[in-house]
């Protein structure tokens, strides 16, 4: 991003908010142009201000920016989707959440990431819909993974090298993808992963969407697979997250 630019037109998704001063808000984005973005919309937590309902989370939006002194300055916001349907349903809310949490924990700021950013737009239009979210988000998942730069291997083994086999094998945060059992038994931070699961990951990951959601997990595999790709995520991450624990709460 040039420094001399004083003004940006873009297409967010706005990602969180942080109430700032009297009346103003400090916003997280991650915009189509320039990536991960800070900025203050000012008096939008006044009663009569008209751009407070198009800066909500989980909202995709068009906006003016205008230089401010340290951060960029909400000047005109106009809603593109406001994803209504995925705010009436708690679990779906907190799938988004979730996603929103990973697109913002993995991201710095002022990087553009059109890939990412077209991924977190069908993402969040697939939870709005009356699609299977479960699925929706473990394909997220895995686009992530490959965009970030951390494509787990899962046709061979990280230590060895030899083909996977139809068995049972163990999943490697710290090497990136799947051990062997003969490895696995030697790496004490590797996890099991059953055949099933791997099965299911590596059709998530070589898959279009259209094709990856035809698929039928039974709950088991579908408990073990969401495991193994939120402790990957956090692990890569070195902290933490927050929605996940939301998500649970829900489905209790």
């Amino acid at each position: 991003m040039a420094a001399a630019e004083r003004s940006l037109r873009v297409e967010a998704v706005v990602l969180r908010h942080l109430d700032w001063g009297e009346a103003d808000r400090l916003l997280t984005l991650f915009t189509r142009e320039h990536g991960k973005l800070r900025c203050v919309a000012k008096g939008v937590r006044k009663l009569r201000s008209r751009k407070a309902g198009h800066l909500e989370p989980f909202t995709r939006v068009a906006l003016m920016l205008a230089r401010g002194h340290d951060l960029w300055i909400v000047t005109q916001a106009e809603t593109v989707e406001a994803y209504l349907s995925l705010r009436d349903d708690l679990e779906r809310t907190a799938y988004a959440a979730y996603i929103l949490e990973l697109v913002d924990r993995f991201m710095y700021e002022e990087g553009e990431n059109r890939a990412l950013y077209t991924i977190l737009v069908d993402v969040l239009g697939r939870i709005n819909s009356p699609e299977d979210a479960f699925l929706a988000v473990r394909y997220f998942e895995m686009r992530l993974l490959d965009i970030i730069g951390f494509r787990p291997q899962l046709f061979t083994c990280v230590a060895c090298g030899e083909t996977i086999q139809a068995q049972d094998q163990f999943f490697s945060f710290q090497q990136g993808g799947i051990l062997c059992p003969k490895c696995g038994l030697y790496a004490q931070e590797a996890r099991p992963a059953s055949q099933a699961a791997l099965k299911f990951m590596r059709h998530f990951q070589r898959s279009n969407y259209a094709t990856a959601i035809r698929a039928t997990l039974p709950p088991a595999v579908r408990r073990e697979l969401e495991g193994l790709l939120h402790a990957y995520l956090i692990y890569l991450l070195e902290r933490d997250l927050n929605s996940p624990a939301f998500l649970r709460e829900v489905r209790k």
